[in-house]
């Protein structure tokens, strides 16, 4: 095999290097070396270079969101206890782990149950399985958007603020319910709320039920307006099953391989 000339091999850095063709720059010698071995066709080595590129780009591209969805550590739909929550299909989650039968649409998901029982779990480990699939996703705790909406609202750039937020094809929002009820917050929330409504989607995780939005809202009208854009297009998982943390705390004050015994039966019921 001819070795490359050096000045070719220059000329072929520079070039990759102003396309920005980093994945090629690196693997070019190796499969060029290994076409002249087993007598690839030009178009054949083109090809697997272009390929390399344009996956080594996808996995840049996923990092970069993984990044930006600040989503929590270790949440992932292989942890999730689905035995543990069983109104809940597995099959179900998974297909919404693809994203295009709803994010398309700006379809919301919504997520009720008592502390403890795995909605945050869940919605983390939804928005990481989304991401790996190509999708945009944020995930903030309610309250710390808040507060960041309610600076740009003082600084007059509400508008911008929450514009800049569509570049995420998923927002979620964790426990809406710990907003408290003041006029200004829920304000922000419900103008998020109306300026997404059928265009990009919201997963919502709450302690409470719609019936009792009134401890969030202050006014009767604004929630009904907001359950009412968020409902229109929604999947609800209603999660209402005992406190996870509840749970790992009885088995560890049981010990390993220790039977459980009546009074602690009733105490845990």
């Amino acid at each position: 095999m001819t070795s490359p000339d050096a000045i070719d091999v220059g000329r072929l850095t520079l070039a990759l290097n102003d396309l920005r063709l980093p994945a090629i720059k690196t693997i070019w010698p190796d499969f060029a070396a290994r076409a002249d071995k087993e007598g690839w066709p030009a178009a054949r080595f083109l090809a697997a270079l272009a390929e390399h590129e344009m996956a080594e780009r996808a996995s840049r591209r996923i990092q970069r969101h993984l990044d930006e969805a600040r989503l929590p550590p270790g949440k992932t739909l292989d942890s999730f206890d689905f035995s543990a929550v069983p109104m809940i299909s597995k099959a179900q989650v998974m297909a919404l782990a693809a994203g295009d039968s709803w994010l398309e649409k700006g379809a919301n998901l919504l997520m009720f149950g008592p502390p403890g029982g795995g909605k945050s779990h869940l919605a983390a480990a939804l928005g990481l399985a989304l991401v790996e699939n190509g999708w945009r996703v944020l995930f903030t705790r309610t309250t710390d958007l808040v507060q960041k909406l309610q600076s740009a609202r003082r600084d007059l750039q509400l508008e911008a603020a929450i514009a800049k937020l569509d570049k995420y094809h998923l927002l979620i929002l964790d426990d809406l319910a710990y907003v408290s009820k003041d006029q200004a917050e829920t304000s922000v929330i419900f103008e998020l709320i109306g300026a997404r409504y059928e265009r990009r989607s919201l997963l919502i995780t709450a302690n409470q039920p719609f019936g009792a939005w009134n401890s969030v809202f202050p006014d009767q009208a604004m929630t009904l307006a907001a359950v009412d854009r968020l409902v229109h297009h929604a999947t609800i998982f209603e999660m209402n099953v005992e406190s996870y943390r509840r749970r790992a705390a009885i088995e560890r004050k049981r010990g390993p391989g220790r039977p459980p015994t009546r009074a602690t039966i009733k105490a845990s019921s």
